[in-house]
């Protein structure tokens, strides 16, 4: 099982929604994970295989061991499936 984390600015509702849509894709795609939402600071000490998140967060998770997955809309499904696509089912 992969561990995912999606991150925003504060680590409450947009990462959630963020999870959210993590998890309905992945689902969709057969990939068992434990998705969990969260904020740039608290992501940054946490162990995890991927992080999805914006350009902007992006730049704060640099040195990560993780790959950064950016993802523009969280809202957007295309968009975040495509991203799984390019990143998570490729590999």
């Amino acid at each position: 099982m992969i561990k995912v984390l999606s991150v925003c600015g504060l680590g409450q509702g947009t990462s959630l929604i963020l999870k959210m849509n993590v998890e309905q894709a992945l689902t969709e795609k057969g990939i068992q994970a434990d998705v969990e939402h969260m904020d740039v600071s608290t992501a940054s000490s946490m162990s995890a295989d991927y992080i999805i998140t914006s350009n902007e967060l992006a730049e704060g998770l640099e040195g990560h061991s993780a790959k950064l997955i950016i993802v523009n809309n969280y809202f957007d499904l295309d968009e975040i499936n495509q991203a799984i696509d390019n990143h998570i089912v490729e590999n």
